[in-house]
């Protein structure tokens, strides 16, 4: 049974989360238990490329892969990595089963209400992608069409936020399968992060698959949970470190083809340090 939750019930998932999050402290650890054991587990999404997959060795890849890696170079520890689906992600860092997300994880003010983000360092934009032939062309139209997203995602709650009252939306576990949903015909349009036309068009170039609709621009920081002041101040020292030093340009002009945008000093209601 799929659930389409509104954004109440969104913020309701929301604050339990960061009730587990208060609870399960005690059970997490700590920077110097991670170094002591020499081994940062990363939660990192296993099916979003350029962002994070698994590549065809079963090696984790993409410029969160990248990210991961450079920041347990930065501990002086190993990097283990989690793949998770998008639902999975706040779940996976609140009760302690991964230390840290570089997860393609969208600055929102509903989400830093469970997690504590660091300063961005990658964006990302949001739209409505179809087929070159699909007529859309505003929100009303989305009412004609089965859309597809990835459940708990920014998209889910763009597109839901978006389409008309009765717009049939179907949600699916992660970024693979909406759009496999889309390329099989289940669904007529997708809500998508930047790469998906790319994604698409690799696999069916002869439909011209597009942005229809631009929803929002977003910024994506590293996770952790609330309250641990020493773990978000190592993700940002990290972050400052690797903007300075060009690391992250050269992680930039791998996986997303272009240079380092201007990053905000802050986005409202998502606080980059520990208040």
């Amino acid at each position: 049974m799929l659930f389409s939750p509104n954004r109440r019930q969104f913020g309701v998932v929301l604050t339990a989360l960061a009730a587990i999050a208060i609870a399960g402290k005690s059970q997490a650890g700590t920077l110097d238990d991670v170094k002591k054991k020499g081994v940062v587990v990363i939660g990192i999404q296993g099916d979003n490329p350029p962002w994070g997959y698994v590549d065809s060795s079963g090696k984790q890849d993409g410029i969160d892969a990248d990210m991961g890696r450079a920041f347990a170079d930065y501990l002086g520890v190993k990097a283990e990595f989690v793949p998770l689906a998008v639902a999975n992600r706040i779940p996976a860092l609140t009760t302690g089963r991964v230390d840290i997300l570089f997860a393609t994880m969208a600055m929102l003010p509903e989400r830093a209400k469970a997690v504590q983000y660091s300063k961005p360092y990658v964006a990302n934009e949001i739209t409505l992608v179809a087929a070159q032939a699909t007529p859309i062309t505003s929100n009303a139209d989305m009412g004609k069409y089965v859309i597809g997203v990835p459940r708990s995602s920014t998209q889910d709650t763009q597109v839901t936020n978006s389409a008309p009252s009765g717009t049939e939306i179907r949600r699916f576990d992660d970024d693979a399968a909406t759009i496999q949903a889309l390329l099989s015909g289940q669904v007529q349009a997708v809500g998508a992060n930047s790469f998906y036309p790319q994604r698409l068009n690799a696999a069916k170039p002869e439909l011209g698959f597009e942005p229809k609709l631009h929803f929002m621009a977003l910024y994506n920081g590293a996770c952790t949970r609330l309250g641990e002041k020493e773990w978000n101040e190592t993700a940002n020292k990290f972050i400052d470190q690797i903007k300075s030093n060009g690391k992250l340009a050269g992680f930039y002009a791998k996986w997303m083809k272009a240079p380092v945008p201007i990053f905000p000093d802050s986005v409202p209601g998502v606080p980059f340090t520990v208040q």
